[in-house]
């Protein structure tokens, strides 16, 4: 499914140069439900979002679906995060004159939404609790309740790949645990490969994927195999 290889990635801070990452490598197998962890600063969301070529490495190939990312123009890339990849972030990014509904259907609107994008999009809904609260607005809605309509968001359009930066980071935990829940639900219903980015642990199964980073390198655990098939060693579990 996701081959990571090498990847670097590079900013200028000043006269000075910071790496982000430093020869990032490994594999996620289609279907999994992966962790990326380390402290603040480590290069977790960097990861995260070369994934959904939000950013481009420095150096490196990420391959996705048999797909180079890094040697797609930036009209290709587009069209990848917009038809391939759902996103599910800390701030939840409703608008906040849409409804429910309309916050789900956004991925559409450029192109105009379909019955069946609407009636797909009012099924998830029901699906994370929300079927009877599709015409409220966001200020009218829990935080575990916006990040729910963020979820639907996020797999309305059937991606092969859902990317979530700290999804419960602004919830308390009896909400926290309610999206996880939610969130591996539908990842197993839809056979959805999910890689989010957390600081907290507690959420990870021994089933998961844990890919730990800690100043740009990659630590990993035993299930965390290398595209090379060297594995990373460590043990992630903390």
């Amino acid at each position: 499914m996701i081959d990571v290889v090498d990847v670097w990635k590079s900013y200028k801070s000043g006269a000075r140069e910071v790496n982000a990452l430093r020869g990032v490598t490994c594999h996620i197998e289609k279907g999994r439900f992966a962790f990326i962890v380390g402290p603040s600063g480590s290069g977790k969301s960097t990861l995260l979002y070369t994934l959904g070529a939000v950013d481009r490495p420095t150096r490196g190939k990420i391959v996705v679906e048999g797909r180079d990312l890094t040697a797609m123009t930036e009209a290709e890339q587009n069209d990848y995060r917009r038809e391939r990849v759902g996103f599910i972030f800390q701030s939840f990014n409703l608008i906040s004159n849409l409804s429910a509904l309309e916050n789900v259907l956004i991925p559409f609107l450029p192109r105009g939404v379909t019955a069946a994008q609407r009636a797909r999009a009012r099924d998830l809904l029901s699906r994370v609790g929300l079927g009877d609260r599709l015409d409220h607005h966001p200020y009218q809605l829990s935080g575990g309740e916006q990040q729910r309509v963020a979820i639907a968001r996020a797999l309305v359009k059937d991606p092969v790949l859902v990317l979530a930066d700290e999804p419960t980071g602004e919830l308390d935990s009896k909400s926290g645990d309610e999206i996880y829940r939610i969130l591996r639900e539908l990842q197993e219903s839809s056979e959805t490969t999910l890689v989010v980015v957390t600081h907290d642990r507690r959420f990870i199964t021994p089933q998961d994927l844990v890919l730990e980073i800690q100043d740009g390198l990659l630590a990993g655990d035993d299930d965390a195999e290398p595209a090379g098939g060297r594995r990373s060693g460590a043990d992630a579990a903390g």
